[in-house]
């Protein structure tokens, strides 16, 4: 399916960030990572690969190479191929993140 409505794809688990595929072809990944709070992604990158977040609902610390920062719903960040980075849910509501990736992973 092409055309999804993305809200309903947001799964959560009390124990640790879920991932929700949105969409994968050749050449881009989209999915979700819906954190409860105080859940995180650690720190991490992805060499050959970009990423970008963007806030879809809630707040969350984000953090690309030292830099760190508060997005709430409608912010964006981009890690570029080879940059740490990670997200954390501070809370005290529920984070849902679109994560892009451009080539998309291959597990």
């Amino acid at each position: 399916m092409f055309v999804k409505k993305v809200a309903g794809l947001a799964t959560f688990s009390p124990d640790k960030m879920t991932k929700s595929t949105v969409a994968q072809g050749d050449f881009l990944f989209a999915g979700l990572n819906s954190f409860e709070p105080g859940q995180e992604h650690a720190l991490h990158a992805h060499p050959g690969q970009d990423k970008l977040y963007f806030i879809l609902e809630g707040s969350g610390v984000v953090q690309v190479g030292e830099e760190s920062e508060l997005l709430s719903a409608g912010d964006a960040a981009f890690a570029p191929s080879g940059v740490v980075h990670s997200i954390r849910n501070p809370g005290p509501g529920r984070l849902v993140v679109m994560a892009i990736l451009a080539p998309p992973p291959h597990w």
